[in-house]
């Protein structure tokens, strides 16, 4: 078999078209040979990594091999999987955050068992038991998991503040699909049908005082860091006092009175700002998906982490202390007022990943916004 891998990993870089080796590592898994496709594909890395990554082929055949295995049901194929993410040639914590996402996309809880005694990164196990948890698993019922998720030795595990269980914001969240091909998801930018808000162009606004620091602009940004880091995107992020209580409809003309650089030339004819009001469990979903699916030219932090990014937005934007417990910061969230704001302004791409979220703390008094965007 090895004489065979090696054949197969010689020819590659001399290859238009790879889906004849597709097709090889197809027959193999449905005639239960998992060990060749992961032994193929650890192989693959290794090359890749003396290569450093200038090859397609090799990068293309990989991610194919593991999205075959991850994503199909059988006897030892998570094990294989397992196997493959954890070898010198491949291992990663990039890698583990995809390879939980595929394997809880497609295989059974029972059959995922394996992850937490067998092969496998403390990172990829904490990030499975989030994905798990995104799918609506009771992970607290699962056998050979219940035991590790709730076990001490990952209690400074960033992952480890999520809840164990969907909480009543998050829903059922939009989530990718995958197969052996490639994969898919939503995109719950653009447009809002939820009720605009009318601005009182005689009404007052609040005197101001900024108190965005970097701190601050870091945890509102959480979910959308990545498009700023791995793509095209640009991120704007602050928070205010407001000297007087600011009341809805007043929130256009504040936004406007804010000195934002995303919302610079806006107000005008040409160069309206939509307002509306704006559910909770948008932001969230908003928030959720920026984080873990990405902006333009990258695939975000995949769920787990983008749950988590999702988290500390909303925490911050709501200004809920930094250490509150999950259900501190959704009951701070349900207090707020939230809003989505547009504009055709020059610093929006207006390609298909625009964001713009406004906070108004239930007392009225601070108001947090974020905005983003991206192209490709």
């Amino acid at each position: 078999m090895a004489d065979r891998i090696q054949k197969i990993v010689t020819k590659l870089p001399g290859l238009k078209s790879v889906t004849d080796v597709w097709k090889t590592a197809d027959r193999s898994l449905e005639r239960g040979d998992a060990a060749f496709v992961a032994d193929l594909a650890i192989a693959l890395a290794g090359a890749e990594a003396s290569d450093a990554g200038r090859t397609w082929q090799y990068r293309s055949v990989f991610d194919y091999l593991l999205r075959l295995m991850a994503t199909t049901p059988g006897p030892g194929n998570v094990a294989q999987t397992l196997r493959l993410v954890s070898s010198a040639e491949a291992a990663g914590r990039k890698l583990d955050r995809y390879t939980a996402s595929l394997l809880a996309s497609s295989q059974p809880a029972e059959e995922l068992a394996v992850a937490f005694t067998g092969h496998a990164t403390e990172e990829l196990r904490a990030c499975l038991v989030h994905e798990l948890v995104l799918r609506g698993v009771d992970v607290m019922e699962a056998p050979g998991i219940a035991g590790w998720a709730t076990s001490p030795h990952w209690s400074h595990h960033p992952l480890r503040w999520l809840p164990l269980a969907l909480s009543e914001v998050e829903g059922q969240p939009d989530l990718p699909s995958y197969n052996a091909r490639g994969g898919s998801h939503s995109m719950p930018y653009g447009p809002s049908a939820n009720r605009e808000v009318r601005g009182d162009g005689r009404a007052q606004v609040p005197t101001v005082e900024e108190t965005t620091t970097e701190a601050v602009t870091k945890s509102i940004g959480a979910a959308v860091t990545n498009w700023a880091d791995e793509s095209n995107g640009r991120i704007e992020a602050r928070a205010f006092d407001l000297a007087t209580p600011l009341v809805a409809e007043s929130v256009p003309s504040m936004l406007l009175a804010l000195g934002l650089k995303c919302l610079e030339g806006a107000g005008t004819k040409k160069t309206g700002l939509s307002v509306v009001v704006c559910p909770l469990e948008h932001v969230w979903r908003v928030l959720f998906a920026a984080a873990s699916t990405g902006g333009a030219y990258n695939h975000g932090v995949r769920g787990a982490y983008g749950r988590l990014g999702a988290w500390q937005s909303m925490a911050s934007l709501s200004s809920t202390a930094h250490d509150s417990p999950a259900e501190e910061v959704e009951a701070r969230a349900r207090a707020c007022a939230w809003y989505a704001f547009s504009a055709n302004t020059k610093w929006f791409e207006r390609v298909a990943w625009d964001i713009g979220l406004v906070a108004v703390s239930p007392e009225c008094r601070q108001l947090a916004m974020l905005a983003a965007t991206d192209t490709d």
